[in-house]
């Protein structure tokens, strides 16, 4: 089955150069388009797309107002929202990945890692521009669900933890750790539901805060 994407962006040039970009795909279908915030959250919550890419600044209700409204720790059947945005600003990456963002793309990283990003989140994981993934990783705090304690992590789920905190991919994982995709893929749940976490970015948010991430 296809991978169903919402475009939300107030500019219709955006919109239909993303549009292009996805649906020249095989495997992405671009299901609906929004020029605003509020028709954005009215076709998700409609729809229930797979992904939806958002822009920050938009009319009505902003990128970041529209991903906490669909993607926030308070929504019960929360969506994954990539913010896709011209802004490399610090606060709106923190802003979007605390609101519940499951990733950051600047619109002039290209068309190849906007389509990593879609089916990244598609698969469950998160992807954030690489120039700006530690530097913002490092700064996020988790959500208050957030398990306080890591005595419950494995050995080999704390390896795993630290890798997501750094910025590594599942394949990047994977030829660390010397497992399979699979196993790095069951590893990363397992994590989520003992720490009560979402997402990856979750993930790196608790491992900086609890300094995981800097343990050798």
């Amino acid at each position: 089955m296809s991978i169903r994407v919402l475009v939300a962006d107030d500019q219709a040039m955006v919109r239909g150069g993303l549009r292009l970009i996805l649906e020249d795909q095989d495997d992405i279908e671009v299901v609906a388009e929004a020029a605003d915030g509020v028709e954005a959250v009215e076709a998700a919550r409609r729809l229930r797309p797979d992904v939806c890419l958002v822009d920050i600044r938009m009319p009505r209700l902003d990128g970041l107002e529209v991903t906490r409204a669909l993607a926030g720790p308070a929504v019960a059947a929360p969506l994954r929202v990539i913010v896709v945005t011209t802004f490399d600003l610090d606060e709106y990456v923190y802003a979007a990945l605390s609101g519940g963002a499951v990733g950051f793309i600047l619109k002039d990283a290209g068309p190849a890692l906007l389509i990593e990003a879609v089916r990244a989140a598609h698969a469950g994981d998160a992807l954030v521009s690489p120039t700006i993934t530690v530097r913002l990783l490092r700064h996020l705090k988790p959500p208050p669900r957030a398990v306080l304690t890591e005595h419950r992590l494995s050995d080999r789920e704390t390896e795993v933890v630290r890798l997501i905190a750094r910025g590594r991919t599942n394949l990047e994982i994977g030829a660390a750790l010397f497992i399979s995709i699979s196993t790095v893929k069951s590893h990363v749940s397992t994590i989520q539901t003992k720490l009560g976490l979402r997402n990856r970015v979750e993930i790196a948010a608790w491992a900086w805060s609890h300094g995981v991430a800097t343990d050798t």
